[in-house]
């Protein structure tokens, strides 16, 4: 959730703080392509892929279909998902919030209910039942994909008014959710007794305190807290941190280090530094904003030069999770699978947009994109060419043979003498979009061509 969501009307301006953090002590949360598949991320759960030995699915965007029915549409899709070289599902806030029936889980209230109690106007939640959520992770666990869980932790809503004595005023923090645990008071939210404010306030909800014990123990330190319940009872695999801009970065470290499970930050910054400092601090991916308006920037604005750019992916390919849009932006642009053409072949974590891939973009053309980053997108990057509508790369290849990519945005074909790593090879372009093999010079040269408006990916024949 962001600043830019579709049903809030006013936000709070946000003052930032650099807190200290604490000592690392658990698995790394790497990104991708330096390393062999298998040694860049682990999975605690036996029988599922590694995450990030191929593509993360957001399984949701903004106002599906209420209902009750999410879960179930989800479930139909996660074996084709799975065959197509996908490794993850992120799932929209599962929980009871504010709105009920209506609402995307941005807005949290019983972190419990997953749609099995009759509260905040419904049983079930906007995407369905305790039930078929358990079904939905119970076949996405078949199909050997790993379950995302999207945490909203900043903020809480739907709470009856209370005295705060600490200032005197009337705030909803009075939570008292019918699943029977972590109830609120005004002393679990901002101001109390420690201190006014943290990093930032959401929107003039209710902020927690993540530095009351209380707060920490049912986050994720008590047996039963929310972290140990969406892990062992509902079986969520990893953690999508919600507007991490609002809490320090030691709240992500501290919940990673006590549960595991693969982190990524919603650190919504287009500062490839600053989001490289939130994920040392953090210790977990942040998804790399920098690298989505440089592409903006470059496919949208007409000018690939852009993808010069700093993002996070050059500066720790290891902590990015690069994408093209999400269910805050959800826009088509100009040039969009070219941008999946850049984020497909180059180094970070991928993640594909359910709308793109289910309804706005020619799927064959994603699969063809997630099987050469899967099996050809391998090694270090060195950007070969660019002009306003070229872009060349190369990937170096690791345990595979690496890859030649080149974009085009311009309306007629193109070619261009480029080096690749190999001498006297054949070579072709695995999208099909070139029916040209060459074969490459000794000294590793080799002439390459480009539709309009389109890309070319090259390897070894």
């Amino acid at each position: 959730m962001t600043p830019s969501k579709k049903w809030y009307k006013f936000i709070i301006p946000i003052v930032l703080v650099c807190f200290g953090c604490t000592t690392e002590n658990f698995e790394e949360n790497v990104g991708s392509q330096s390393l062999t598949k298998q040694e860049n991320f682990t999975t605690s759960r036996a029988g599922l892929k590694s995450i990030g030995s191929g593509v993360m699915m957001q399984a949701f965007y903004w106002d599906v279909p209420a209902g009750g029915t999410w879960w179930d549409t989800v479930e139909g899709k996660v074996q084709d998902w799975s065959n197509a070289g996908i490794d993850a599902i992120w799932l929209p806030p599962a929980s009871k919030a504010q709105n009920g029936a209506f609402s995307m889980g941005y807005d949290p209230f019983d972190y419990y209910d997953f749609g099995q109690y009759n509260q905040m106007g419904s049983v079930e939640t906007r995407f369905g039942s305790l039930t078929e959520l358990q079904n939905l992770i119970s076949s996405a666990h078949n199909a050997q994909l790993n379950v995302i869980a999207d945490i909203v932790i900043n903020h809480n809503s739907g709470g009856d008014s209370e005295v705060n004595p600490v200032n005197g005023q009337s705030n909803w923090t009075d939570f008292n959710p019918m699943s029977g645990k972590f109830f609120r008071s005004y002393n679990d939210f901002h101001p109390n007794g420690i201190h006014n404010n943290d990093t930032g306030v959401f929107g003039g909800f209710p902020d927690l305190c993540h530095h009351q014990t209380y707060v920490q123990d049912w986050l994720w330190k008590k047996t039963e807290s929310v972290a140990k319940y969406y892990r062992d009872s509902i079986g969520f695999d990893g953690w999508r941190f919600d507007y991490v801009k609002g809490f320090e970065p030691w709240v992500v470290k501290d919940w990673k280090n006590e549960v595991g499970g693969f982190s990524v930050g919603e650190y919504w910054d287009g500062n490839a530094s600053t989001l490289d400092w939130w994920t040392g601090q953090a210790e977990a991916s942040a998804f790399d904003f920098a690298c989505y308006y440089a592409m903006d920037a470059a496919f949208d604005g007409n000018d690939l030069n852009r993808l010069n750019d700093d993002m996070l992916w050059k500066r720790n390919s290891m902590r990015a999770v690069t994408f093209v849009t999400n269910h805050d932006t959800d826009e088509i642009y100009n040039g969009k699978m070219l941008a999946y053409a850049y984020i497909l072949t180059h180094e970070g974590y991928p993640t594909i947009f359910y709308r793109d891939y289910e309804e706005w973009l020619n799927k064959e053309r994603l699969n063809n994109l997630i099987w050469i980053h899967n099996n050809l997108a391998g090694g270090s990057t060195n950007i070969l060419y660019t002009d306003n509508n070229e872009y060349i790369a190369r990937r170096n290849g690791y345990n595979n043979a690496g890859l030649i990519v080149y974009i085009n945005n311009a309306d007629y074909w193109q070619e261009r003498w480029i080096e690749t790593n190999w001498s006297n090879t054949q070579i072709k372009d695995y999208t099909g979009h070139s029916n040209w093999e060459p074969t490459t010079q000794g000294g590793k040269w080799v002439k390459i061509q480009v539709p309009p408006k389109s890309y070319s990916v090259w390897a070894p024949k």
